[in-house]
């Protein structure tokens, strides 16, 4: 069973039914089996190699998805390019995996200029080949079917890391399989169920296609939507599940009038890629009803190695939590020697099981450190408590080492942000020449606010004790975040150092 065997069998079980929705388009299960049939056939003509990598750089819109389920249909490696990242970036990810065809939007057509590949585009432009173009070129046509091994590769996706180059993760189809089982069974997708892609295919929102379109839903394609449209979506489009950031979520809990707005057919609203604040999760609860729910997983092991359901979000206790493992996963917390560590205990997060990856592109000696015995280690540290629910702490490299003291990050942040005026913040460690490393905090305050540094240290002070207070805070119109809305704190850390160096040198 390979993962693009859902969504054939479903074309075969409901043709008539929507499978697609965009602004200017909707296609029938039928219709787009068809295109993505006949776009995988003419790949297989272009480069008949079965796992060659073809990569895809494009914003969410129907040529994309139809280009996105042709790669799998034609046995290829897809490579997701992310339109909004740098070019270097981009023509890095070309080069090193070797893609023999890119697949772009005219209007980012300059971050694959580089390289040899075979470039395609979505609509006319230069001449070149258009998706459209090659689908009613090759209509009608089936793609040859290739025999891989489930450990074969299906996608190649870079990871999103704060500092140092991105490794290339070989999500195998086993990986795929155990994806999409899990979140078809986590959020009990089923027939005639509508997703809103409002995050970008390149990233998270991909482990929810095949889930939606193998149990006969509908995806709801937006393009770079703005908060107020996807609660548009959300309240009338009959939507019932979704996955964003926390970001959009703060965004949309912003705009004027959410509080009159009504969600009736939502039934997951799922965020990911970032924690999100205890008291804010209660308020989304109160705004969006009982449906916040949230996973944890890295590129490595992707979206869904521990689930948190809605109803278990609502319990005050668990608020902090990512949830249990999943069905098809093991999750554990082991010391430095690899050894397992009972409930309360901090120690690395490791996961194993046919949802964790094959290992690094091209990097052997990376994969032989990150996936030991089994375990893919993640880096991450947390805890379980009696129930089994998983807490992060943060980073292991995020940990501050302060007079001998461990402070995590985790700790810290949800304190600083019981000020009112304080809308985001990030707490890290800087090198410090009495302390070993100094905690400091960054805020980002709400608009319109404003908030005393030595008050948020005097909050922590009397909340947390002295050793956890940041030693200094430091005021931003905006925290840096990278193109994913993940906070960036190793751009915090240069930063201070910047302002120290000036300081001292002026």
């Amino acid at each position: 069973m390979f993962p693009i065997d859902l969504f054939h069998r479903q074309a075969r079980a409901t043709p008539d039914a929507v499978a697609v929705e965009a602004a200017d388009a909707s296609l029938s299960y039928r219709e787009l089996h068809a295109s993505a049939s006949a776009f995988a056939a003419a790949l297989q003509d272009i480069d008949p190699e079965p796992g060659s990598r073809v990569g895809i750089c494009c914003f969410n819109h129907v040529e994309h998805l139809i280009a996105w389920l042709g790669v799998l249909a034609a046995g290829k490696v897809w490579v997701p390019l992310y339109p909004k990242n740098k070019s270097e970036e981009i023509g890095r990810a070309v080069d090193f995996t070797g893609m023999s065809i890119v697949v772009v939007d005219p209007e980012v057509r300059e971050l694959v200029s580089r390289g040899s590949a075979r470039i395609l585009t979505t609509s006319p432009d230069k001449g070149e080949a258009t998706v459209a173009g090659l689908v009613e070129r090759h209509a009608g046509k089936r793609p040859a079917f290739h025999p891989l091994p489930l450990d074969a590769t299906q996608a190649i996706k870079f990871t999103g890391g704060s500092t140092g180059v991105p490794k290339g993760v070989m999500q195998p189809y086993r990986s795929w399989n155990t994806n999409i089982a899990t979140q078809i069974v986590s959020w009990n997708l089923r027939e005639g169920d509508r997703y809103l892609a409002a995050a970008p295919i390149t990233h998270g929102t991909s482990t929810y296609i095949l889930p939606t379109l193998g149990t006969g839903g509908t995806i709801v394609l937006t393009d770079r939507p703005r908060p107020a449209e996807v609660l548009a979506q959300l309240a009338d489009n009959r939507i019932a599940t979704t996955f964003v950031p926390p970001t959009m979520i703060y965004m949309m809990m912003q705009e004027p009038g959410i509080e009159t707005l009504r969600f009736p057919t939502l039934r997951n609203l799922v965020y990911g890629s970032a924690p999100m604040r205890s008291e804010e999760i209660e308020r989304a609860q109160k705004i969006f009803g009982p449906v916040v729910a949230s996973t944890y997983g890295q590129t490595e092991a992707p979206q869904i190695a521990t689930m948190i359901s809605a109803d278990d979000l609502r319990r005050e206790d668990k608020r902090a939590s990512v949830g249990r493992e999943t069905f098809l996963t093991r999750v554990a917390i082991v010391d430095g020697d690899g050894n397992e560590l009972p409930a309360g205990e901090i120690g690395e997060i490791v996961i194993r099981g046919d949802l964790v990856m094959t290992g690094y592109w091209r990097q052997p000696e990376k994969t032989a450190e990150t996936v030991r015995d089994g375990w893919l280690h993640t880096g991450d540290l947390g805890s379980f408590d009696e129930e089994g629910f998983l807490f992060i702490k943060g980073r292991s490299k995020d940990v501050v080492i302060t007079g001998g003291f461990n402070v995590y990050p985790s700790d810290v942040e949800p304190v600083i942000a019981e000020h009112d005026a304080v809308a985001d913040c990030a707490v890290f460690g800087v090198p410090d020449d009495k302390w070993g490393e100094a905690v400091l905090a960054a805020v980002e305050l709400k608009p319109g606010r404003a908030a005393d540094p030595a008050e948020i240290i005097r909050h922590v002070k009397d909340r947390l004790g002295s050793v956890k207070a940041p030693k200094e805070v430091l005021v931003y119109e905006e925290l840096p975040r990278n193109a994913y809305g993940k906070l960036q704190k190793q751009t915090l850390v240069d930063d201070f150092e910047a302002r120290r160096n000036t300081k001292e040198t002026a």
